[in-house]
Order: C-alpha cells, then sequence, then structure tokens
C-alpha cells in the first residue's frame, strides 16, 4: 500500500494486477472500503426479486438489513438490490413484512 497526498491508502496494483501473493495472510482487510473496488456478486447462486406493487416504500427493512449494503433506492423510490455487489444471502426476502421480495435461482 501507499498513501496518496491527501494521505489516503491506496493498493499498490491496480484490481487486474493482484494475485494471491499481494494477499494479506489470514485475509485481513488491510484498507477499510476495499471491497467496494470488487464485483463480488458474481459466486450468488439466488438472486433477489423486488416486487413493487407489495412494496411501501416506507418500512426499509430490507435496507437495513442487508450485511453488504446493496440494497438502494432506486427513481421511483422502490429499494432493489445492486447485484453488482448482491451476494443472494436471502437475509432481505426473509426481513421484509409484505413479502415484496422473492430469492430466485441465478441463471447462467
Amino acid at each position: 500500500m501507499r498513501l496518496t497526498p491527501k494521505g489516503v491508502r491506496q493498493l499498490t496494483k491496480p484490481e487486474g494486477m493482484l494475485t494471491w501473493r499481494d494477499l494479506e495472510i489470514g485475509s485481513i482487510v488491510t484498507e477499510p472500503g476495499s471491497a467496494s473496488q470488487y464485483q463480488t456478486g458474481d459466486w450468488r447462486s439466488q438472486r433477489p426479486i423486488f416486487d413493487s406493487s407489495k412494496c411501501n416504500k416506507k418500512c426499509i427493512l430490507c435496507y437495513i438489513f442487508c450485511p453488504e449494503g446493496c440494497v438502494e433506492r432506486n427513481a421511483e423510490g422502490y429499494f432493489e438490490a445492486n447485484l453488482f455487489y448482491c451476494k443472494g444471502c436471502g437475509i432481505c426476502a426473509t426481513e421484509c413484512r409484505r413479502k415484496a421480495i422473492t430469492m430466485v435461482e441465478e441463471e447462467e
């Protein structure tokens, strides 16, 4: 890692150049927020489907309970998962009291 002129730490290599040898032993997170640089939703086996006709746009439980912070409000005010980061855990669907979220198998 290196410090930028403003003191912000950056990866020493661009994302495409990192190898397993560049990782810290024990998978220690050495840079806060570094996961936002990677497409972490690639390995999910299920994805959430949001039914806006059942959502009241007010309870925000899906937003609160998402462990990845990938549930966001869209232009119409409804919530949806950013599939770039969603890992398909299903917590949003479990917590939704109005059953507006269902988990479906990811298709190849």
